[in-house]
């Protein structure tokens, strides 16, 4: 098992959010609590758009629970008119998201 390691970094209105390792159910808790405090500080910005960017190029692993997560977190910041999107993910995320219709909306 590839445990889940979060790298945030910040640049021209930009939380860009990298995730490497397994998103499960064991880790879905960290990510969710990582990318709300995330949109809690966009929220604060005094910037004039600031955007909420999760890159998957070295995500392993994703189960249902991780994708839940990542429909909860852009629920949360459509709701707050932050725009977030996922970027970079793996070929066999990519046809998971087309399969669920999820592409749609996280990419």
């Amino acid at each position: 098992m590839d445990p889940l390691h979060l790298t945030t970094s910040r640049r021209d209105g930009t939380l860009l959010v990298s995730v490497s390792g397994e998103l499960d159910i064991a880790t879905t808790e960290q990510l969710r609590s990582h990318l709300l405090h995330l949109l809690q500080e966009a929220g604060r910005c005094s910037c004039p758009e600031v955007r909420l960017v999760i890159e998957l190029s070295r995500l392993s692993f994703i189960d249902a629970a991780g994708l839940g997560i990542l429909v909860a977190v852009q629920n949360q910041a459509l709701s707050q008119h932050t725009p977030m999107h996922i970027t970079s993910a793996p070929p066999a995320m990519r046809r998971l998201l087309r399969i669920t219709g999820l592409d749609q909306h996280l990419t």
